[in-house]
């Protein structure tokens, strides 16, 4: 692990400018880029811890602020830690939010994001690689189909709704991927049950992608977030095993 750096950025899109975090190793040099997506609560304290370990391992990393449109992060007040059981106004407030965010909007944005990584000195030249949790799950996989040619890895933890019936579903974009992916889902996921975990499978081993999913045991829905009720260390660390090594194989 190296020193980190962290710094709030905007960048700017389509329709605003995103709030974000960008954490790169502490000696300036340029590093292959990870765009991190966040899970429905956003951008936030531990978020950003989450891109300074990254960035540790090697990595200049850029957190957006998915919500822009409704306000700079935080867009819902949060307490320091997350029990959505004890705190359903949580949800009822960032459901309409999330909603609003769809495949067009977040695919323009990730256009945007993925400009300004391969404009920052702080990055070096080339694809870079995506990662993604709960909601940000399915905008990975999205991103890795909608824009191949800049994205060379993707992964998502926990994700739901990766395999729908739905003519939006993330999963048909799996055609035109041509990155690696890996997938870690929760277990006993109501949001990914089993028929869309087979579903999500069958059609990237059809496409011919490069590919890992599999189930992590006793670790529910948000298991690798340290802040909210969902958390499993287990999972957590696990997960950090997965990313990293999915990383090192691609840069």
């Amino acid at each position: 692990m190296t020193s980190v750096q962290g710094t709030a950025v905007d960048v700017p899109t389509e329709d605003g400018v995103a709030d974000a975090y960008l954490a790169h190793p502490g000696d300036g040099a340029p590093r292959p880029g990870v765009l991190l997506y966040q899970d429905a609560f956003g951008l936030r304290p531990h978020l950003r811890a989450m891109a300074d370990r990254l960035a540790g391992a090697g990595y200049t990393v850029l957190v957006p602020n998915l919500f822009y449109r409704h306000g700079r992060a935080p867009v819902v007040e949060l307490p320091e830690f997350i029990d959505p059981s004890a705190r359903p106004e949580i949800f009822a407030s960032l459901r309409p939010i999330m909603q609003s965010l769809t495949n067009d909007l977040a695919m323009r944005d990730a256009d945007a994001y993925l400009r300004w990584l391969a404009e920052n000195p702080l990055v070096t030249g080339g694809p870079v690689a995506v990662t993604g949790y709960c909601m940000g799950a399915r905008l990975s996989l999205l991103t890795a189909g909608t824009h191949p040619d800049r994205v060379a890895a993707a992964a998502g933890f926990h994700g739901g709704r990766l395999a729908t019936d739905t003519p939006d579903s993330p999963h048909l974009v799996a055609g035109r991927v041509t990155a690696e992916l890996y997938f870690g889902h929760a277990d006993d996921d109501p949001s990914l049950p089993p028929e869309q975990m087979e579903r999500l499978d069958a059609a990237l081993t059809e496409a011919g992608v490069r590919h890992h999913c599999e189930v992590y045991p006793g670790a529910h829905h948000g298991f690798t977030q340290a802040d909210t009720a969902a958390y499993h260390e287990e999972g957590a660390e696990r997960h950090w095993t997965a990313l990293l090594d999915l990383l090192k194989r691609t840069f």
